[in-house]
């Protein structure tokens, strides 16, 4: 396995995350376990979840399950980089989400103790909070930095302007500021390729995509349907809205010789921008299969006609509308 340093730290990290949203409502806690192990047998060491992921509000199913599995020890805790999110509504109360000093205590907390732990090694804010002071939001991230239950804060679904205004004040603060950012990206979604890319190339951010084969879109759907498999009605409308653009990259991917999902992962990781694109395996079985998007290499030339199926926003900010 070949780490890469998340964004400008030290830290080292596996070129896949681990995303962990389908333990509890899709994935048993057995088969949750299963995968958890055959990630650290593959050498994968950073694992990605959040408070709010089992689709139970407010219970915390997804942590817990970690939580249990890193309580069979093994060194189980001490061989994974584990990265946790704090936002999203865990309550019935005013101050049950978002980004307050209360709230961002409280889930930290809430969060160690599901998670059978005491440190979360990365602390993301799981979107932007536009009611809460940055100076109360890196107050409270001090703190828990100081008192050793965070070592890194990162982000998800900011704006590059927001990355930029609050590693700006964190700076003044004489704070590490945010080290990565979760945002969606993949072929079809490359918006963040605009500004928020730059930004985070700027401020030494390692950017964790998340949906990266555009949920379940570039992992061959177009193959699956032929096979029968069937999609849900919003699946088919995606599938439909895109035929065109599929038809041409899953023939592509038969050209090269690789499956769609793969090649899509492998597009992600040729940008160094990139350190980590977030899997979320529902079995051990499709864990092993992400590996061969590793040692896919893609050529300028494949690269381009990428772009030709799926064209990006027209490069970055201000280039891509102006002159």
């Amino acid at each position: 396995m070949n780490y890469r340093n998340l964004g400008r730290t030290g830290l080292k990290v596996s070129p896949l995350c681990l995303g962990t949203m389908n333990f509890g409502p899709e994935t048993s806690e057995p088969d949750s376990f299963a995968i958890m192990d055959r990630a650290l047998e593959h050498g994968l060491n950073f694992f990605d979840t959040a408070n709010v992921y089992g689709r139970k509000r407010g219970e915390g199913v997804t942590e817990h399950i970690i939580g249990r599995w890193l309580a069979q020890g093994g060194g189980r805790r001490e061989r994974i980089v584990l990265a946790t999110k704090v936002y999203g509504l865990m309550g019935e109360g005013p101050n049950d989400r978002r980004l307050s000093a209360y709230h961002i205590r409280r889930a930290c907390e809430e969060s160690l103790r599901r998670l059978q732990t005491d440190h979360i090694d990365i602390y993301q804010m799981h979107h932007i909070d536009r009611e809460t002071p940055w100076d109360e939001i890196w107050q409270a991230m001090e703190q828990l930095v100081r008192e050793g239950k965070v070592l890194y804060v990162g982000s998800s679904n900011f704006a590059g302007w927001q990355i930029a205004r609050a590693n700006g004040l964190a700076a003044q603060r004489h704070f590490l500021g945010l080290v990565s950012e979760q945002s969606l990206y993949n072929l079809t979604a490359r918006m963040v390729e605009l500004e928020l890319l730059p930004a985070c190339r700027a401020f030494g951010l390692g950017v964790l995509p998340w949906s990266p084969l555009a949920g379940g879109l570039l992992g061959g759907a177009l193959q699956k349907a032929r096979e029968g498999r069937r999609a849900s009605a919003d699946a088919q409308a995606r599938i439909e809205k895109n035929r065109a653009r599929l038809e041409a990259y899953e023939a592509f991917c038969v050209d090269l010789g690789e499956k769609p999902a793969d090649v899509a992962l492998a597009w992600l990781l040729q940008n160094p921008v990139v350190t980590s694109p977030i899997i979320g395996p529902r079995t051990a079985e499709q864990l092993d299969g992400s590996l061969r998007a590793l040692e896919i290499k893609l050529t300028p030339e494949r690269m381009k006609r990428l772009d030709e199926i799926f064209p990006g926003p027209g490069g970055e900010a201000p280039e891509a509308y102006a002159w």
